[in-house]
């Protein structure tokens, strides 16, 4: 009897698997905010921040090249469910056709300043109410879930007073949702550079020389923590669809 029992609680672990594998979930954006969060350094910082998007010089684009061949290539791979093919996402006509809520063409939420998409993926901010996401379980409606990909920045103050230093903080989330529009898990890693940059005055030297290098290093430890974490961060989360 108990060999039967072994036998029969193995079959349905295996089932239960196989069951979340045939599972398919659509990345319905994918994106980096370019718009570093100074909250901590106040009104000179802030401008200063502006300044450095407007820089051509400030190009994030190959980080998130880089994260997004590691998201597709080897984080994926910690789902019990699988991704939808990029291509049926992108080159949806419904989707290509969509205009996300919450997102303008001038002002604070500006896409084309703030915000860089990656392989013509939508961007979308994390509402209330999730009515983007809502909206794409309507155009993939194949699918059992949808999921937001998004990388931001922020600047951390190490040290006491105007002779301090900082250093460049890199957040993940991941978030999926599934058929009713309802959040199944959100996955949030965080990580600092190694590199640091000075503060003048209490501000900090917000230039693409000294800015880029500590988003490198940023990234470079969030993915690292990512690759280890995230099968453990998957497993706790109870992603069920």
């Amino acid at each position: 009897m108990r060999k039967i029992f072994i036998f029969i609680v193995l079959i349905a672990l295996t089932t239960g698997f196989a069951i979340a594998q045939n599972k398919n979930v659509a990345v319905v954006t994918f994106f980096i905010n370019k718009e570093i969060d100074v909250t901590e350094f106040g009104a000179p910082a802030y401008l200063a921040v502006k300044k450095l998007g407007d820089d051509p010089a400030f190009n994030l684009a190959p980080m998130l090249s880089s994260f997004h061949k590691q998201f597709m290539d080897e984080y994926s791979k910690s789902f019990p469910f699988n991704l939808l093919p990029e291509d049926q996402v992108i080159k949806n006509e419904a989707y290509k056709a969509y205009t996300p809520v919450g997102i303008a063409n001038s002002g604070i939420l500006n896409a084309t300043n703030f915000l860089i998409p990656v392989n013509g993926y939508k961007i979308f901010l994390n509402m209330a109410g999730h009515e983007n996401e809502k909206n794409m379980l309507k155009i993939f409606n194949q699918a059992d879930g949808v999921m937001d990909v998004t990388i931001n920045f922020k600047l951390v103050k190490i040290g006491l007073g105007g002779m301090g230093v900082v250093k460049v903080n890199a957040n993940a989330n991941m978030t999926l949702f599934n058929k009713n529009g309802d959040k199944v898990f959100s996955v949030d890693q965080d990580a600092k550079s190694k590199s640091v940059s000075p503060l003048v005055g209490g501000v900090p030297v917000m230039t693409p020389e000294k800015i880029i290098p500590m988003c490198e290093s940023a990234m470079a430890e969030l993915m690292a923590a990512l690759q280890k974490d995230l099968p453990k961060m998957i497993k706790k989360a109870d992603a069920k669809l």
